[in-house]
């Protein structure tokens, strides 16, 4: 019996090989894309250690207030609706910060 040794053609590659990264591929892009995303929108307190209270879209009918104590983020949503945690609210006035640090409420 003899032993042939056997050369490697094009055809004997693996074609999973080529799914493989595109997956790696795939992978990468998704990671960058979320680091840009938060960038982007200044997302990067919610990584921090330091606690933060965040308001968003101030003044209007769907401001947002968001909370991060420790590794808890807790939302709070003005609205005249119950929410699934049983807060709801509505806005009764404006908050002024002057320059001083002095902060005047004025109830509407």
């Amino acid at each position: 019996m003899r032993r042939s040794k056997r050369i490697l053609q094009s055809e004997d590659i693996d074609p999973m090989a080529t799914v493989s990264n595109l997956f790696d591929i795939a992978m990468v892009f998704a990671l960058a894309l979320m680091v840009a995303l938060v960038a982007r929108y200044n997302m990067t307190e919610m990584f921090s250690k330091e606690d933060f209270t965040m308001v968003k879209n101030p003044g209007k009918t769907n401001m947002e207030i968001i909370t991060k104590k420790g590794e808890k983020i807790e939302t709070y949503k003005a609205s005249n609706e119950e929410k699934s945690n049983g807060n709801k609210g509505k806005r009764v006035g404006i908050a002024y910060q002057l320059e001083n640090g002095e902060i005047i409420y004025i109830p509407e």
